[in-house]
């Protein structure tokens, strides 16, 4: 049985996932998934108190998203979803002998990023935390196939490279 493809966006926080990812699902008419609505209250609180998460703590929340894509493979829905996506070994996870699923890194300067995140309001991952997400991040290396969509173009410019992308793989 032939999968929809799953679209996991990627970044560290800041970097425009979620605008960039419903953008996307609206234009595609995908179902759109907020990843960090999956993870435990555990791991918000940490977050909300000032410390990083480990790769205990994602554990969980990793699984949690892998179950999402599963889920939504099994019922042929096509599907956007955002992570962080830091390191390799959690994208390996996501992708295990999942090859319909896509992944988008969107990437930037830290200054860029640093300040869209000390902009936001409202959000649980304050933003003295931005350096420890950089100090984990396993940039992708070629040979993973993702997606790189520079964040400094406006948001439809990035949208656009990635549905042209999408519809290139298909």
């Amino acid at each position: 049985m032939t999968r929809p493809p799953i679209v996991v966006v990627m970044g560290v926080s800041g970097s425009g996932k979620s605008t960039v990812a419903k953008r996307l699902a609206q234009k595609l008419g995908w179902l759109f998934q907020e990843g960090d609505d999956l993870h435990p209250p555990a791991n918000i609180a940490k977050m909300s108190a000032g410390l990083p998460l480990n790769d205990a703590d994602r554990i969980p929340w990793l699984a949690a998203i892998a179950n999402w894509i599963e889920t939504e493979a099994f019922q042929g829905r096509p599907a956007i979803i955002t992570c962080s996506g830091l390191k390799r070994v959690y994208r390996d996870f996501l992708r295990r002998d999942r090859c319909f699923v896509r992944l988008v890194f969107l990437d930037g300067p830290e200054p860029l990023i640093a300040g869209r995140v000390a902009a936001r309001k409202g959000h649980f991952m304050p933003p003295d935390l931005l350096q420890s997400q950089f100090d984990d991040l396993e940039p992708p290396a070629p040979d993973e196939g993702v997606l790189f969509i520079p964040i400094d173009q406006p948001l439809d410019a990035q949208v656009d490279e990635i549905k042209s992308a999408l519809t290139a793989l298909h």
